[in-house]
């Protein structure tokens, strides 16, 4: 039998997190006799569990909120997928050093490639992102730079996002990253194939989501479009019922977290990850 190891997702709140079920199914599913744990963490306490992945007490690290961008000042070396993006959701030991990556991005183009297949070129088109948080972060990346989106357009509530959009513009090299005001834009969902909702809205525990299936002129999307929601409790948010009633595609934020764990799980224990036990076990 192979050496029991520890894993962990860190983040504050955590009591909601589904990545222990994810792994551990990952585990009884290729009879490995490894841990997953969730750990709740204030910012202050976070360097701790750091120098524990590097002392050998865990032998991979999952970070969410509030701590992806927090922990880039807190490891060894920066992975190229965590430095693009500003922030990271998985810590790799690696000869002593502590390695952070990003696995979310190519997770979302993943997700988003599984949600399209037809569209096998991506450089004509258009998408919108609604948030400028990580997960928007994420989301833009994968869209430019994972994809090759000529257009990905945000929208964050408190007005249009100039500076996040400037920001995401110099990392994502030639896509065009543009800000827009929170509010539908008919002209530009004509010209729009993908709709991506990066907030919390909807989610249990935040707000209702009602209000923000107000930013979107669904009616003007074409028939082709499709929406993908980060959330994932509830499994239909207000954003995906709306897309849903409009005709549209629509996906929720289960087979995202289900692709970044797997894509975690390989880099912690270099085998193929089982994504299909891994995804049932969240459904």
């Amino acid at each position: 039998m192979s050496e029991r190891k520890r894993f962990c997702v860190v983040g504050d709140p955590i009591a909601h997190s589904k990545s222990p079920v994810m792994h551990s199914a990952a585990y009884r599913f290729l009879g490995l006799p490894h841990r997953y744990e969730a750990v709740r963490a204030t910012p202050e306490e976070l360097p701790r569990l750091v120098r524990e992945l590097r002392d050998g007490v865990w032998s991979g690290i999952n970070v969410t909120v509030p701590h992806k961008r927090r922990v880039l000042d807190l490891v060894d070396d920066v992975d190229p997928t965590a430095r693009r993006v500003g922030a990271a959701n998985t810590l790799v030991l690696s000869r002593g050093r502590v390695v952070a990556y990003n696995t979310d991005v190519a997770a979302l183009a993943l997700e988003i490639t599984d949600l399209l297949p037809e569209r096998r070129d991506w450089s004509r088109s258009r998408a919108l992102v609604l948030g400028k948080g990580g997960a928007a972060r994420s989301a833009v990346c994968a869209l430019a730079v994972q994809l090759g989106v000529s257009e990905v357009a945000v929208r964050a509530r408190g007005g249009a996002p100039e500076a996040f959009a400037r920001e995401m513009q110099d990392l994502c090299g030639e896509a065009r990253v543009v800000a827009e005001p929170w509010e539908p834009g008919p002209a530009h969902e004509a010209r729009t194939s993908l709709v991506v909702q990066c907030t919390s809205a909807g989610m249990h525990g935040a707000d209702s989501g009602e209000p923000l299936t107000q930013i979107v002129a669904w009616a003007s999307l074409p028939p082709h479009a499709a929406a993908l929601d980060v959330v994932y409790v509830p499994p239909e948010t207000p954003f995906l019922r709306a897309a849903r009633e409009h005709g549209l595609r629509g996906a929720n934020g289960l087979g995202m977290l289900a692709r970044q764990g797997a894509l975690a799980f390989e880099l912690w224990l270099g085998l193929p990850a089982p994504y299909g036990a891994m995804l049932a076990a969240i459904l």
